[in-house]
C-alpha cells in the first residue's frame, strides 16, 4: 500500500532533551513550552511548510482531551506561521499508540479520524500535518488518508520528535 504522507520531517530523535520536553508539554500540561518548541519545528521544517496552505493538527478524541485539558498538537500548530485548519476529527476513541506493539499500531488507528466540513476548502491544497512524536507513522498515514479522501492534493508532516530504532 502506498504511503499517503508525501514528505515528513522532525526536529529531533524522541530522545534526552527532546523527549523530556515533548513529556513536559504533553503530559505535565507545560503549554509554554508549545511556542519554543514550534520555533524550531518552524526553522528545520521549513521546506515541509514552504508552499503549504494550511498546517492540521492530529486531533485528541474529545475525551482525552478533556482528561488533558488541551491538545498539544494544536498548540504546537498554532505557532508554525501557516493557517491552521481544523479539517480532521478522531471519531472513535483508540488505545494510547505508546501501549502498543509496532505491529498493532496501524489497526489501531484505522478508521478512527474522518475529514470535517473545514477539509472541503482544502481541496485540491497542500496541507502539513502536526503532531508531537513519529513512532510507526501509522497515526500521520490514517489522517493523510481521511484528508486524501476529502480532496486535499498532498499531505506532508511535521513532528517535534521521532522514534528511532536501532538494529539489535
Amino acid at each position: 500500500m502506498k504511503r499517503p504522507i508525501h514528505r515528513c520531517r522532525a526536529i529531533g530523535e524522541y530522545d534526552g532533551a527532546l523527549r523530556a520536553i515533548v513529556h513536559a508539554l504533553k503530559y505535565d500540561g507545560r503549554r509554554s513550552l508549545a511556542r519554543p518548541l514550534a520555533a524550531r519545528m518552524r526553522e528545520q521544517g521549513a521546506a515541509i511548510l514552504s508552499g503549504a496552505d494550511a498546517v492540521v493538527p492530529v486531533p485528541l478524541h474529545p475525551s482525552r482531551r478533556r482528561e488533558r485539558g488541551f491538545d498539544q498538537a494544536y498548540d504546537l500548530a498554532r505557532y508554525l506561521g501557516v493557517p491552521v485548519s481544523a479539517a480532521l476529527r478522531r471519531v472513535r476513541p483508540t488505545v494510547p499508540q505508546v501501549s502498543l506493539a509496532a505491529a498493532r499500531r496501524h489497526g489501531n488507528v484505522r478508521g478512527a479520524f474522518a475529514a470535517t466540513r473545514a477539509a472541503t476548502a482544502l481541496s485540491g491544497k497542500i496541507i502539513v500535518l502536526v503532531d508531537d512524536v513519529r513512532t510507526t507513522g501509522a497515526t500521520l498515514d490514517a489522517c493523510a488518508r481521511a484528508l486524501e479522501e476529502s480532496g486535499v492534493r498532498e499531505v506532508r508532516a511535521l513532528t517535534a520528535a521521532t522514534v528511532v530504532t536501532r538494529p539489535r
